[in-house]
């Protein structure tokens, strides 16, 4: 990669991304509303003495969930568009190599997502009250890893559809089971023994305990750093993978 590309690279998908004011809305304010929607629904559940609120539980995983969930669906459209426009046909004549445009991808979609983790987190906390042991910053950073998580997967992906409505399918098989099986509904500890299994393998798991240890541990635990660690691993397989697969045009 050149340092020089990969910067004109991410500031011109960042001024794309400014002058879509319907991504920008769907970035900044849906999580707000969503956790909205969290605080009224868990507002009258009972809490036990000692132990975290329901919604503190639930806001607390929604922070890094709502990013990798958004980047995915948004990222994947973005290439989609870009392949069928024949701008990236264009654009792989110069001197752009394919892991400037996928990093490019990569960090100007982390600024997006630094920006709505921000915004969401001063909803959840200054606006609902979430509280937690730790920092609200280490869970800002997460949501952000985890955004770019998304990020990547939906690079990845986006290589294998045609059209934007077959991006759009990838959504049940990637993003829905990586949902249902990090420890948002059930513990991962209680679930059957080959779920775990699955559940080990799939990235956002390690990223929703990361914030679980955030929630719990007044100060960063060894168990958060190496599930970042993994996310982290996670991203640059994911991205290089889409490199290796990217194609130029659709059809």
């Amino acid at each position: 990669m050149s340092p020089r590309i990969l910067a004109a690279t991410t500031g011109r998908i960042l001024r794309q991304l400014r002058h879509d004011r319907r991504t920008v809305a769907l970035l900044v304010v849906v999580p707000a509303l969503l956790l909205t929607l969290v605080n009224f629904m868990y507002a009258d559940q009972p809490t036990p003495p000692g132990r975290p609120s329901m919604f503190d539980r639930v806001a607390l995983v929604l922070l890094g969930v709502f990013p990798f969930v958004i980047m995915f669906l948004v990222t994947s459209i973005a290439m989609l568009r870009e392949r069928t426009s024949g701008t990236l046909e264009r654009l792989l004549t110069t001197p752009l190599g394919r892991l400037d445009l996928l990093f490019g991808y990569g960090i100007a979609f982390g600024v997006a997502a630094a920006g709505q983790a921000a915004i969401a987190a001063a909803v959840a906390y200054w606006v609902f009250g979430l509280s937690t042991a730790g920092s609200s910053a280490l869970v800002i950073g997460i949501a952000v890893v985890n955004a770019v998580l998304g990020v990547a997967l939906g690079l990845f992906c986006s290589a294998f559809a045609r059209t934007e409505f077959q991006a759009v399918q990838f959504m049940p098989v990637v993003v829905i089971p990586q949902l249902l099986l990090c420890g948002l509904f059930v513990a991962r500890d209680e679930m059957a023994g080959w779920l775990q299994a699955v559940s080990y393998a799939l990235p956002l798991s390690y990223a929703v305990e990361a914030l679980q240890e955030v929630g719990a541990h007044a100060d960063p635990t060894g168990t958060m750093w190496r599930d970042l660690g993994v996310v982290a691993g996670a991203v640059v397989l994911a991205l290089v993978l889409a490199a290796a697969t990217l194609r130029r045009r659709s059809g």
